[in-house]
């Protein structure tokens, strides 16, 4: 349902000098105030000045539950929308709040469709020191990662999944209002972070959906405890508007996996699948396809583990893969064998310069570093080198001696390296005692 209204309707009704004021006094809005704001600031009556006043008054007196459930409703209502009610109670989707080496839609997507559920699932790319599961996708020769509405539906029917990037026009309210709110100190609100990210779920269309929050240094929480506001807060809004959400919460005060950067983690990601990896970035996919598996098929937990598991030690993950791969075009042979990925025209080891434990990894610092590698964006319209990137050698809580291999880093140009080593070193503290790692996963909110 279209829940716009024409301009004069709403000049007949209330205006928006009478919401910046009541929200300025920490009071509750009404769904048709909601609409009025959200119609208007999209089709560009609300100028952004009086948009940025109530981001500020939202930021500083926040949101009920029902605020905010209405406020997401609205904002998913804003564009398009897809349907997936065909696959019933299977469909599921997965949502992650953004890290470093982050790759498990690769390993989980493949995990779940071949135990049964149907994943539909759009991505965007990445920007700043997160990675995007689109870029990554896009480093395989001839992966299609635009597909007809028609081509998207088939792809699911028949392997059990698909990835596309965004659309243009999912949630364009939450592309208007979060471009503002970047420049206006407003994005860190539980509410407005909630009703960005669930807005853009509702139109996606999965019944069921689990959120990976990041906590730690590479993640937007910073600690355990905003994390979990903002888990929470999901799961009470997702239960609102009807849907089934599991919030894990994961660990980014250090790296996930070993690879950072787009087809280094392809790579990677076929590793697990392949079984030759079974360290933090397996722990954290088997737990996330689990609770996806609990939602969507409708068994226990423990259950949803073991078929998490076998699908990857039985290699029919991996099988899923392949077949998800090639019917979106995707050259196979790369799947068979990620050596056939085009190597990096340089690449640098950096050694430790003395001996000890590492105590921390500044995470965003390191991702930093794989972005001036050529791995990420700063801007939009920088190009990638799906080549570039850093794997790594040793994590937090590693012994290390001197002249042991910290990372490798891979880029096109000495210079580069140098710009990437120079932040890296100073994102890697060494202590001469050992430290523990903070916990794989830190909690899970149902």
């Amino acid at each position: 349902m279209n829940c716009f209204l024409a301009p004069s309707v709403w000049s007949k009704r209330m205006r928006i000098y009478d919401i910046l004021e009541q929200k300025r006094r920490g009071e509750e809005h009404s769904r048709e105030q909601l609409e009025f704001f959200i119609n208007g600031f999209v089709s560009g009556d609300i100028p952004d000045y009086q948009a940025a006043a109530w981001l500020m008054a939202v930021c500083c007196n926040g949101m009920t539950d029902r605020e905010t459930a209405t406020l997401t409703e609205i904002m998913a209502a804003s564009g398009d929308s897809v349907d997936l009610s065909r696959f019933g109670e299977r469909s599921v989707d997965k949502h992650s709040t953004g890290g470093v080496g982050d790759k498990t839609s690769l390993i989980v997507a493949p995990i779940v469709a071949c135990c049964g559920g149907k994943v539909a699932k759009m991505s965007g790319r990445g920007l700043g020191h997160t990675g995007g599961t689109i870029d990554k996708l896009e480093s395989v020769p001839n992966f299609r990662t635009e597909l007809s509405s028609d081509e998207f539906f088939e792809t699911v029917e028949k392997t059990g999944m698909a990835i596309i990037g965004q659309t243009g026009n999912i949630a364009p309210a939450d592309k208007k209002l979060y471009a503002l709110r970047d420049v206006t100190a407003t994005v860190e609100s539980i509410p407005l972070i909630t009703s960005s990210i669930m807005s853009k779920k509702l139109a996606a269309g999965a019944l069921s959906l689990v959120l990976d929050v990041k906590v730690g240094s590479g993640a937007f929480m910073k600690t355990e405890a905003q994390a979990r506001v903002l888990a929470q807060s999901m799961v009470n809004i997702g239960k609102r508007l009807g849907r089934n959400v599991t919030a894990v919460l994961t660990d980014m005060d250090t790296p996930l996996g070993s690879a950072i950067g787009n087809s280094l983690e392809v790579a990677e990601a076929i590793s697990v699948l392949k079984g030759e990896c079974r360290g933090d970035l397996y722990e954290v996919c088997i737990s996330l396809a689990a609770e996806m598996l609990s939602l969507c098929l409708g068994v226990d937990t423990a259950k949803a583990h073991e078929m998490a598991q076998e699908a990857v030690s039985s290699g029919k993950a991996l099988s899923k893969m392949r077949e998800w791969m090639a019917a979106q075009g995707a050259d196979v042979r790369y799947i068979d064998d990620p050596s056939l990925f085009k190597r990096a025209e340089y690449v640098r080891e950096l050694k430790a310069e003395e001996d000890g434990y590492i105590a921390s990894m500044e995470t965003a610092r390191i991702g930093a570093a794989s972005v001036s590698l050529g791995a990420g964006r700063v801007k939009k319209t920088d190009v990638i080198d799906p080549a570039a990137g850093i794997v790594l050698s040793a994590k937090t809580g590693d012994k290390v001696k001197k002249g042991d291999t910290l990372c490798t880093l891979y880029t096109s140009s000495p210079d580069r390296a140098d710009e990437a080593e120079r932040i890296f070193r100073g994102a890697v503290t060494l202590a001469p005692q050992p430290t523990t790692r903070p916990p794989l996963i830190y909690g899970i909110i149902k």
